[in-house]
């Protein structure tokens, strides 16, 4: 029988000292008020790969936050395909899907090891209608998650293939760099698969797409390893920008 190592340390941490503290949260929120809502996360605890938050048609009971690691949601057609419709990386609200309806519409499912805080979704909302600044919080995550949807939806409906893939790595390593780390140089959490599923294209679009990127010394790819190498090059493919031709070689003599 397996045994997880648990950090008590670690798990007993409050919204006070994490790291995430200002992504989840807004600057100037009281300590009384951070008291609160300390209060309420019921469970900080760690999630194995492949471990699943949630499941379709499960009640919107809570929601998440990933302390670290990283997450995808994936939703299920009637004949049996899978879509990704989101990854999720630290300091993000996993579980939103289920604002509408009261019941999730996809999978939250671990991409690696992690630690999450769970929040009961009703003591959330009690706590945001007492406290102003946690409520706009509230409101500007759920904008962010809606506005991620409209761009990706918008990426389906119009991008090349080129474009979808430059504007999905120029994309995360924003979101890398809002939380701290390198938006440069990073090791990809999700498998080709996963980024194919999530981009609307076939597996071998996705690997020969890393790989024109590479040839024309845009990125460097190693594995999952990415190393950016052209910025403003990557940028400008991800706003439909055209590639560049080709480098001509000169016939011998």
């Amino acid at each position: 029988m397996e045994t997880n190592v648990v950090d008590l340390a670690q798990l007993r941490r409050g919204c006070a000292q994490c790291s995430l503290q200002q992504l989840c949260l807004p600057a100037g929120i009281g300590q009384q008020d951070l008291q609160q809502l300390d209060d309420i996360v019921r469970r900080r605890r760690p999630v194995a790969t492949g471990e699943r938050l949630f499941r379709p048609g499960d009640a919107l009971t809570s929601v998440y936050v990933a302390r670290d690691g990283a997450f995808k949601t994936v939703s299920t057609s009637e004949d049996g395909g899978e879509q990704v419709v989101g990854f999720h990386l630290p300091g993000e609200l996993i579980g939103l899907d289920a604002l509408g309806h009261g019941r999730h519409r996809c999978e939250a499912v671990a991409l690696t090891t992690a630690n999450v805080c769970e929040v009961p979704f009703e003591q959330l909302a009690t706590v945001a209608a007492q406290v102003p600044s946690l409520q706009q919080q509230l409101l500007r995550v759920i904008g962010q998650s809606v506005g991620r949807d409209q761009d990706h939806l918008g990426m389906l409906v119009r991008r090349q293939a080129n474009e979808r893939i430059a504007l999905f790595l120029h994309g995360l390593g924003e979101r890398l760099r809002n939380i701290g780390e390198s938006g440069s140089r990073y090791r990809l959490p999700m498998s080709r698969e996963d980024i194919a599923r999530y981009l609307g294209l076939a597996l071998e679009t996705v690997s020969r797409g890393f790989t024109r990127l590479q040839e024309d010394g845009v990125v460097a790819v190693t594995g999952r390893r990415i190393e950016i190498l052209q910025p403003d090059e990557l940028a400008r493919l991800a706003h439909g920008g055209e590639p560049a031709p080709p480098v001509q070689r000169r016939a011998r003599s």
